[in-house]
């Protein structure tokens, strides 16, 4: 029995809609790093650095949308807006220049995975990986994340948090 706990709350077609989308995402994602497993290539020679390249071209274009600037606040603007607030049913906990503290009560690439029969260590895995996208966004906006719980882990929230140290 799986530990993972991921049911949508919101239930709007567009936000559903949406969340398919990102759920053909990790699917993608997720039979790449299996076909290559299948071929001898293990996924962690190489997913978590491409997908950090990923999160540094984003991070790169949401600082430029933002007005170049390294605040937090920039981040929350462009990237975590109100329809991506309904799509992972997300609590904005804080949000300064230095400091963006997210909980994710919903994750759509989990269930995508979930969807595959993935096992509780393949879901911690994969979200591992994937979050090497927000630490490339992180580091494009000069500071860290802080992952401090995920859906994948079993947790309750993804507890998500973009830290600039002083």
């Amino acid at each position: 029995m799986s530990k993972v706990k991921n049911e949508p709350k919101i239930k709007n077609p567009l936000i559903v809609a949406i969340r398919d989308q990102l759920e053909h995402r990790a699917l993608w994602m997720y039979l790449l790093c299996d076909e290559a497993a299948k071929k001898g290539l293990p996924p962690e020679d190489y997913v978590p650095a491409a997908i950090r390249r990923c999160g540094l071209y984003q991070g790169g274009n949401l600082r430029a949308k933002a007005g170049g600037g390294a605040s937090l606040k920039g981040l929350k603007k462009t990237l975590f807006t109100k329809p991506a607030q309904w799509v992972f049913e997300m609590d904005v906990k804080r949000c300064t220049d230095d400091h963006l503290d997210l909980d994710f009560h919903y994750c759509p690439l989990v269930k995508a995975w979930q969807k595959q029969g993935c096992s509780d260590e393949e879901l911690e895995k994969l979200c591992d990986f994937a979050m090497c996208g927000d630490r490339g966004i992180a580091e494009s906006f000069g500071c860290r994340l802080d992952l401090q719980d995920t859906i994948a882990r079993g947790g309750d929230v993804c507890k998500i948090r973009f830290v600039r140290d002083k």
